[in-house]
């Protein structure tokens, strides 16, 4: 099956939720720090057609989906979420564009403690791992040179002022491109630079 437009999926995702989590979803939208930002009165009101004409509108049909995908991560509505990047695969890049290193090639291991792969880490603590890692730099300097984000995302991020933005604009642009490969490659980065961080994390059930 072909795709959807990034649009009509956005709008398809919107439609799923609760107006209590679509509620979550503006409030999560609106405290988003990383530019592009948008405006209180472009959602104050509106139904989940026009919120999706405006995420499309401000982020583009490329980013849009991403951007979408994160913030559902947020509110804990990851169904929706998953839903949404299958629908979508493929639209953040060009194909091929986000190289897919095998786990062997890497050294990843693909299955974190307790069975856990390092991508289901990732995206439990999404918003510990925001807030809390400190060695950015070292991270995405691994995530480069391993081909899992492009120099141009690289140079966005990078030239972020701000820490937690910079791992808001990490998870919405490469690991959203680089899909399950590219979180445990992300994965095995945060095991070797932020070990102390990683090991109270895998305390947390």
């Amino acid at each position: 099956m072909a795709p959807k437009s990034a649009r009509k999926a956005i709008k398809d995702a919107l439609e799923t939720l609760s107006k209590k989590n679509f509620d979550r979803f503006c409030d999560a939208l609106l405290d988003r720090r990383a530019e592009p930002r948008v405006r209180r009165n472009a959602l104050e009101g509106e139904s989940y057609l026009v919120v999706g004409n405006v995420l499309v509108e401000t982020f583009t049909e490329a980013r849009a989906p991403g951007v979408v995908v994160e913030l559902l991560r947020e509110i804990n509505c990851h169904q929706v979420a998953d839903t949404l990047a299958e629908e979508t695969s493929g639209q953040s890049s060009k194909p091929g564009s986000a190289v897919r290193p095998s786990a062997g090639a890497t050294g990843v291991n693909t299955m974190a403690e307790d069975n856990c792969s390092g991508e289901d880490f990732v995206n439990k603590h999404r918003a510990e791992l925001i807030e809390r890692v400190t060695d950015i730099g070292a991270i995405m300097d691994g995530l480069l040179d391993k081909e899992v984000t492009s120099q141009g995302i690289y140079d966005e991020i990078m030239a972020t002022p701000n820490k937690r933005d910079k791992m808001r604009l990490l998870y919405s642009g490469a690991l959203h491109a680089a899909g399950r490969e590219g979180k445990e490659v992300f994965y095995k980065l945060l095991e070797e630079n932020e070990k102390y961080l990683m090991k109270d994390l895998k305390k947390k059930k």
